[in-house]
């Protein structure tokens, strides 16, 4: 298991993204800070709300098995990976999934409200209708 949380700015707000993998299975998780949070603020936030993120369904990645045996190229690929700013397009995927399965269960279920509206306003209507015929 590989689980990373990369902290980084997106105008306005300071945003983090919690990625974990499992056995070529990818899940994030997309946390939003107002201000700048600092290190200490970051580990108090996932052990207290670790439990509350929302993460994305799975999503399936190849991933290569490729063992490294040179030191030097190993140092290199770990400082490239400490250093790297953003998030990993892995991980972008997942989220575009999770924001179009929220989008459509959101259309359904604001169109079953919809309907439920103009069915209670159809009642009042006819309701209405009785009272005139009924007379006064």
């Amino acid at each position: 298991m590989k689980a990373t949380f990369t902290v980084f700015f997106e105008a306005p707000f300071w945003k983090g993204i919690y990625e974990r993998e499992e056995q070529n299975k990818i899940f994030v998780a997309i946390v939003v800070f107002g201000a700048e949070p600092k290190d200490i603020e970051v580990m108090q936030f996932l052990n207290t709300h670790f439990q509350s993120l929302r993460f994305t369904k799975l999503l399936e990645t190849q991933q290569k098995t490729k063992v490294i045996q040179n030191y030097k190229r190993l140092q290199r690929n770990i400082k490239k990976q400490t250093t790297q700013k953003g998030i990993s397009t892995k991980s972008q995927q997942a989220l575009q999934q999770q924001r179009e399965l929220f989008k459509t269960e959101r259309k359904q279920k604001s169109n079953i409200q919809k309907k439920l509206l103009q069915k209670q306003q159809f009642e009042i209507k006819q309701q209405k209708k009785k009272q005139k015929k009924k007379g006064h």
